[in-house]
């Protein structure tokens, strides 16, 4: 089960929204929601989770780019909101690089039909992702969550904790 919400800094505190994201196809989608969310540029936290197995945090402020935390990358990607946020830039890869071979280059043996000589090239593309945090893990720093604090975070509880911190659990108790 997924949940996503929009938390935005106004004047009077932080407001919050829930948010479907089944139209945002893209990470530049998800930063223009979050924009559309304060229209005075303020702060606003995209925050998404997955029962129990990852969350992640995406920090747009006013137009400058997105800012991203993923609690557990392999987790995420094997997710369809958690692909929005793993980036080739975050996961460190070169950009537009795919872990998958163009044609030209595959050596077709015959195998291709049937069982793969190595069972294990296919599970080595895939453990390419850290079972670990990726991201921007000081990107709630200036908001009273430090770098230790976010990545030592349960996925199951995350949420509820940055928004205690941020003094917006009430807020975002009404729209879970």
């Amino acid at each position: 089960m997924y949940f996503a919400a929009l938390l935005a800094r106004t004047e009077d505190g932080w407001e919050a929204s829930d948010t479907e994201l089944d139209d945002v196809e893209t990470l530049s989608d998800l930063a223009d929601l979050a924009r559309e969310a304060s229209p005075d540029e303020d702060t606003v936290l995209v925050l998404i989770e997955q029962e129990d197995a990852w969350f992640g945090v995406v920090r747009v402020d006013g137009e400058d780019d997105p800012r991203i935390y993923v609690s557990d990358a392999a987790a995420a990607q094997r997710s369809a909101y958690g692909e929005l946020l793993l980036t080739d830039e975050l996961l460190g890869r070169e950009p537009g690089a795919d872990d998958v071979p163009d044609l030209d280059s595959l050596d077709l043996d015959g195998t291709e039909d049937g069982e793969s000589e190595d069972d294990d090239e296919e599970g080595a593309a895939g453990d390419a992702v850290p079972h670990s945090p990726v991201g921007d893990s000081e990107i709630l720093d200036d908001l009273g969550i430090s770098e230790k604090e976010l990545r030592t975070l349960d996925a199951d509880d995350a949420l509820n904790t940055i928004a205690e911190a941020l003094g917006a659990s009430e807020v975002l108790e009404t729209v879970r």
